[in-house]
């Protein structure tokens, strides 16, 4: 099968290619799946589990991408809850090889059936990003109606979402992001827009929640806006300030269906836009993780015409 694969930690996406690679096989309880749309986040680069296994051992040349959509080919033993033919999209393990490929093995409880109204590369757009907006929001933050919610990146891939879904639950948004960024963030649902290169952050007052994808100073200086009582939420490490009475939490998104099946089906109702930025072929998917320009959104990598 074509695969992106990378071997250079130092090199990162500019040390991708596009090669053959063995087709994988079904273990027990995976689905093999044919894919046909793959997400993609530039942070991987940097994660260790790209680089090496469970153990610590290199596993290079491995293939990046852990979002995917497409059609189950074939079942593992011991495999429930799916069919071959069954369209699906999810999250994969971190360890293992991932979906810039034309086929990978998931673990079946990694993948929710997607909806035959849903094309492949909305679905393949929504793993990482719609996750760690719910499970940041309701499932560590336990926002409730009526709080006040900073939404970092308010414009990006997982920002949206957060500034979504925060609304949608009744929540008062605030987002940030760059100037060029405001139009964006406002579309997708902001009530109020901090610019972090002109504007005080410290203007946007106390608030309940922090969703915080950014970290370093801007991660420090926002866990002293949180009220006594509320929380800051991290995806890029805990901040090196702790304010008294408020709930830190760092975490790492997991796959859920039942998580993946709510957020698909916002989407399907309009609840929920997708913020999808660059889509490519996968013969021209090396160019497209190495852009020369900033891009907005999600890159969706579409390995199937």
């Amino acid at each position: 099968m074509k695969a992106i694969v990378v071997t250079d930690e130092a090199a990162g996406t500019a040390g991708m290619t596009l090669t053959e690679r063995p087709e994988p096989r079904a273990a027990i309880n995976d689905v093999v799946v044919r894919i046909h749309a793959s997400g993609f986040v530039p942070t991987e680069m940097t994660w260790p589990s790209t680089w090496t296994d469970r153990l610590g051992r290199d596993r290079t040349p491995s293939i990046p991408g852990h979002e995917l959509a497409g059609v189950v080919s074939a079942l593992g033993y011991g495999t429930t809850g799916l069919s071959v033919g069954q369209r699906v999209f999810g999250l994969t393990d971190w360890t293992r090889d991932g979906t810039l490929a034309e086929y990978a093995a998931v673990e079946a409880r990694n993948l929710a059936p997607l909806p035959g109204d849903v094309e492949f590369t909305v679905g393949a757009s929504l793993p990482i990003s719609g996750l760690t907006a719910w499970q940041g929001l309701f499932q560590h933050g336990r926002l409730r109606a009526g709080q006040t919610v900073l939404a970092h990146g308010a414009a990006g891939a997982v920002g949206s979402m957060v500034t979504q879904l925060a609304r949608s639950a009744g929540a008062y948004v605030i987002g940030t992001g760059r100037a060029g960024d405001r139009r964006r963030a406002l579309d997708f649902g902001a009530h109020e827009f901090v610019d972090l290169q002109s504007d005080s952050l410290e203007d946007a007052g106390g608030v309940d929640l922090v969703f915080d994808v950014i970290g370093g100073e801007i991660g420090n200086r926002s866990a002293r806006l949180v009220r006594a009582g509320g929380t800051l939420v991290s995806i890029v490490g805990p901040p090196e300030t702790r304010a008294v009475d408020v709930l830190s939490i760092d975490f790492v998104v997991e796959s859920d269906r039942g998580q993946l099946t709510e957020v698909v089906q916002r989407v399907r109702d309009g609840r929920l836009q997708t913020n999808i930025g660059n889509v490519a072929p996968l013969d021209d998917a090396v160019a497209a993780l190495n852009p020369t320009v900033r891009a907005t959104g999600k890159t969706v990598i579409r390995i199937r015409p």
